[in-house]
């Protein structure tokens, strides 16, 4: 399969009309996403209780091929562009939040490689994970300094552990950071998972996002190869390097949209067969409440705004990508302001109808075995990473200054 931006040849359907053969591929990819995210769905309230690392969906994942998805053609991926793969992580957060997350990191890793490595190193790879379908998982968290990397001939040795590791348990490829030694240099390696040395911890036990494997990774003397670090370009060393954390955003924005529709579906579900009209109202149903149609209606106008905002930013970002290493800071600049407003409704449109379901959904949707907190726990547990103060400060600053925001893991 192809998602290439501009179809070089095209197939004839059944009526005798001509459809391009990347819309093929793109329909055979959200065809398969739709039937993962359907048995992610059914299983997601269970697993929320549950909590620890969901292997079984996480290997359909693997089976699926859509690890490769944002792999291109000539490494053997599936060569969807960003917009694409970010309406999958979106359709997977609808379903499970916590596999989104987990899907879209995986996605991010791999970006990594491509953002502050060498092709020589990206291009083996991206071909060993779309052949041997591996995962990828994060042990990399710059804010998170316990990590020490000490020089050694001809390689690094890493000693210390990582909090907020997401995804790194079940996976066969990680992305890890430390310091040097004496400095405060970042160091970002790709490692395997299993490397001696290396332990990941069960140890996730969040009110929210319970199966991202989110704990954490310990270094004892692990081993890190020259050739497995990530020094050229290296971290956000150029423009085209800095876009690695706006993908980050980006795909925490798809997965709070994702989150959002699926509170908002929900509410609405019970609404319609379970909620009833409170006695001041005078309607014979909860369907004709005036207070709860205009609860709807700021709904409906709060996941629009998201939605064009989150589609605004990843085609800036596609865009971006294409250019490669002559992006300008300009250019990143503006796909930076992009990324930061859509985030940033994501959160508040995504908190409100998460908090605010339960007054148009009824007494009944707060039954325990339904667990439709779990929208709301997963929602704010993850918001809680990057504040939204800051980010609004960021926006603040352009609007009034017109000022780029500055370039850092986490805008």
């Amino acid at each position: 399969m192809t998602l290439i931006d501009t179809p070089t040849h095209q197939h004839s359907s059944s009526r005798g009309a001509t459809v391009p053969q990347a819309r093929i591929a793109r329909d055979a990819v959200f065809e398969q996403a739709r039937r993962l995210a359907a048995d992610f769905a059914a299983t997601a309230v269970e697993r929320d209780a549950r909590g620890g690392t969901p292997k079984a969906e996480r290997d359909a994942l693997r089976a699926s091929g859509l690890l490769s998805l944002s792999i291109p053609l000539e490494y053997g991926g599936i060569g969807a562009n960003w917009r694409v793969t970010l309406d999958v992580v979106r359709l997977f957060g609808a379903a499970d939040s916590s596999l989104a997350h987990v899907f879209g990191f995986h996605h991010l890793m791999l970006a990594t490689t491509r953002l502050f490595g060498r092709a020589s190193q990206w291009e083996s790879w991206f071909e060993q994970t779309a052949r041997r379908r591996w995962f990828w998982g994060n042990a990399l968290n710059p804010l998170d300094t316990r990590t020490i990397s000490r020089p050694q001939d001809g390689w690094h040795e890493f000693s210390g552990q990582k909090s907020f590791c997401s995804g790194a348990l079940d996976s066969e490829m990680m992305i890890a950071s430390a310091r040097e030694a004496g400095s405060e240099t970042l160091l970002v390696a790709a490692v395997p998972s299993a490397r001696q040395g290396i332990s990941i911890a069960d140890d996730w036990n969040s009110i929210g996002q319970r199966q991202t494997d989110s704990g954490t990774v310990t270094f004892e003397k692990v081993r890190v190869e020259d050739h497995e670090i990530l020094a050229d370009p290296g971290p956000l060393s150029t423009p085209f390097a800095c876009l690695r954390p706006l993908l980050a955003q980006l795909i925490l924005t798809n997965v709070y949209l994702g989150i959002a529709e699926s509170a908002f579906n929900d509410a609405r579900y019970y609404t319609l067969h379970e909620a009833r009209p409170w006695h001041a109202s005078q309607v014979s149903a909860a369907t004709e409440d005036p207070y709860i149609l205009g609860q709807y209606g700021e709904f409906w106008v709060g996941l629009e705004s998201v939605r064009v905002l989150a589609e605004r930013a990843a085609e800036r970002f596609d865009a971006a990508w294409r250019r490669g290493p002559a992006l300008t800071e300009e250019e990143r600049g503006s796909v930076a302001l992009a990324v930061a407003c859509a985030k940033v409704a994501a959160i508040r449109t995504g908190l409100d109808i998460c908090t605010r379901m339960f007054e148009v959904a009824g007494a009944r949707a707060t039954h325990g075995s339904l667990r439709l907190d779990r929208h709301w726990r997963n929602l704010r547990t993850h918001t809680l990473h990057d504040p939204l103060a800051y980010k609004l400060r960021e926006l603040g600053d352009w609007a009034l200054t017109q000022t780029y925001p500055a370039p850092g893991f986490y805008s």
